[in-house]
């Protein structure tokens, strides 16, 4: 149990970084506690807070602009959940933060609650400033499982909010400067068949026998899409993936099975046709489905998006871009395989790019860590932005 901040309560960024860390939001929990917690330090320093609920009513992201209120600014932005912790060998407990040998360990020190505990911490200096530009602070949810938690707060800017004229998503980069990741979309695929014994297979549906076939499809898809690769060198690997993480079905050997699950993803590059791999795996189930309705009138191939995380484009020369490099001294770009909110904010039509302290490399992994060099470099970054907002 975490206290709540009295009014008006100053913390370091290794300080706030502990505080967030205490809170265990692992994806499949709420993040009510946190937010409860960032909504009263900031109500301490008279800043207001908007929240954006999920249906469940049990997570929320958060809004707060410090600054003036009467015109967009630059969004710092950052999800709060992190990804669990079971069957990995942490040696202390993992939501306690430890500093040692210049690390601090934690779930979530680098991914990314040390960019949320930089931009809390400096709000008394935020405030301090005088901001001529506001800088908002935009917590999310549920980006290790959907991405889907920044959607509302970015459908009300530029209505009941100010519509900011730069993003800058705080996912782990070294302060490297991300201009582009791909799009990744998940997929449930169930296959209804129809029980029979395996020595009349013309009195049924194999529900297995119909996912190989979808799953050859897939197959098949991933290797023609790695002969179209992508020339620009920018990507690792250099072309979209196809990838199967699971498949089931059937209970015993001699039976037709009555029901298979395949659990597959895309992952496409920014200038790939995100619609097009769907749609020859539609296709394909189309004809599968056929045949099995030739012994099996009642089969079923049904097909779900889980999730849609759009990629992130290159756009040379934007706001973000041109702002970050001036926070962070780099002159040059990259890209990143691994897929971030940030596209959500692109397809609104804002500047975005991805920019953090911290090595993704150290993410996700038992004994997680930023380096206390990362946390004063990442603080840096924010300084350099409040003299930027200032003038």
């Amino acid at each position: 149990m975490t206290a709540t901040p009295s009014a008006g309560q100053r913390y370091t960024p290794l300080e706030m970084l502990a505080r967030l860390v205490a809170f265990d939001t692992v994806s499949h929990r709420s993040n009510l506690p946190l937010i409860d917690f960032v909504e009263d330090y900031l109500a301490g320093w008279g800043v207001a807070a908007t929240r954006f609920p999920n249906a469940a009513g049990d997570k929320a992201a958060l809004f707060a602009t410090i600054g003036p209120q009467d015109r967009g600014g630059i969004v710092l932005s950052g999800h709060t959940d992190v990804v669990p912790v079971e069957g990995q060998a942490w040696s202390r407990d993992p939501f306690t933060l430890h500093v040692a040998d210049g690390r601090a360990h934690g779930r979530g020190a680098v991914d990314m609650k040390a960019f949320l505990a930089l931009g809390l911490a400096l709000v008394p200096d935020f405030l301090a400033a005088d901001l001529r530009t506001p800088i908002h602070l935009f917590l999310s949810y549920d980006e290790e499982v959907t991405c889907l938690g920044v959607v509302d707060g970015i459908a009300a800017m530029g209505r009941t909010l100010p519509r900011p004229r730069a993003v800058i998503v705080g996912e782990p980069t070294m302060l490297d400067i991300c201009d582009a990741h791909k799009g990744v979309r998940t997929f449930q695929t169930v296959i209804k068949g129809f029980a029979a014994h395996s020595s009349k297979p013309q009195l049924g549906a194999s529900a297995v026998h119909a996912g190989a076939l979808l799953a050859a499809e897939l197959d098949r898809m991933a290797e023609d899409a790695r002969l179209r690769p992508d020339t620009g060198g920018r990507f690792d690997p250099p072309y979209d993936t196809i990838h199967i993480g699971s498949f089931h079905g059937g209970i015993a050997r001699n039976i037709l099975a009555d029901r298979a699950e395949i659990l597959w993803e895309i992952r496409t590059l920014p200038s790939s046709d995100p619609e097009a791999g769907p749609a020859r795996f539609a296709a394909c189930a189309e004809k599968v489905l056929a045949r099995m309705r030739a012994t099996a009138p009642n089969a079923a191939i049904e097909t779900e998006m889980t999730s849609d995380v759009p990629g992130l484009a290159p756009a040379p020369g934007s706001e973000a871009e041109r702002l970050a490099m001036r926070l962070s001294g780099r002159n040059h770009t990259i890209a990143v395989a691994y897929a971030t909110e940030a596209g959500h904010f692109q397809q609104a039509g804002l500047p975005t790019v991805v920019c953090g302290p911290g090595s993704i490399d150290q993410a996700h992994q038992p004994d997680e860590y930023i380096t206390l060099e990362q946390l004063a470099a990442g603080e840096a970054f924010m300084r350099k932005l409040m003299a930027e907002c200032r003038s």
